[in-house]
């Protein structure tokens, strides 16, 4: 029987690596799919071709979708500061309906490839407190997925699946060690530079960095 086909989510950061590492360890084919919506930095792309190779994804597409034209980040809208100490409440780098975009983009593609699996690296424990990176989301969006496509309302079980949403940084960044991902290839950074070295002070900087202290492990993040 031939391996059954994934579309992996993949943005260049730590967590979806490793999702990319998870599905392709579990027998999938897996296909990358990166998003350029009109973040800060283009870095975490090329991260992402990388990565894609290195793991044995069987293809690796980038696809468009203006989520600067919305505005409303401090990811998408140079003219609002990445904070760079722990604000309350949700921060200003959450962007308006990303990963329900990039979700229904992932489906579209996955329907067309006669996938019933898509992966998405989003994670409800050590993260920043998006409203997109819950289980409810997820589980939603699984259930609009066999709603709203023919594969879905033809009897197609199409799944979201979600490995890490429950797990610390720290045992996602065990897993993707055990499974051969070099997270020094990986960019997580809200403001990279155009070289792809971190800031160290952002948000995902710092849960990133407490990550790698909790594993254990020597951080290989390059810090501009």
């Amino acid at each position: 029987m031939s391996a059954r086909l994934a579309v992996v989510l993949l943005s260049g950061g730590l967590d979806s690596a490793t999702v990319l590492a998870l599905a392709v360890a579990s027998g999938y084919r897996c296909h990358a799919l990166s998003v350029r919506y009109g973040q800060r930095h283009y870095a975490e792309l090329e991260a992402a071709k990388k990565i894609a190779a290195a793991l044995g994804a069987v293809e690796h597409r980038i696809m468009s979708v203006d989520l600067a034209g919305i505005g409303g980040s401090a990811l998408t809208d140079p003219a609002l500061a990445i904070p760079e100490a722990p604000t309350a409440g949700i921060p200003i780098t959450y962007v308006p309906a990303r990963n329900t975009l990039f979700l229904a983009l992932a489906l579209g593609w996955a329907e067309v490839l006669g996938s019933e699996d898509i992966f998405v690296g989003v994670n409800a424990v050590d993260y920043s407190g998006y409203p997109d990176c819950r289980p409810e989301f997820i589980e939603s969006f699984e259930r609009l997925a066999r709603l709203a496509t023919k594969a879905g309302v033809g009897g197609a079980a199409l799944t979201i699946h979600a490995p890490l949403v429950r797990m610390s940084k720290a045992d996602i960044i065990k897993t993707g060690l055990r499974l051969g991902v070099d997270f020094a290839s990986t960019i997580s950074c809200y403001q990279a530079d155009f070289a792809g070295r971190a800031c160290g002070k952002c948000d995902s900087c710092r849960l990133r960095s407490a990550g790698f202290l909790d594993a254990g492990v020597p951080d290989p993040t390059r810090y501009a």
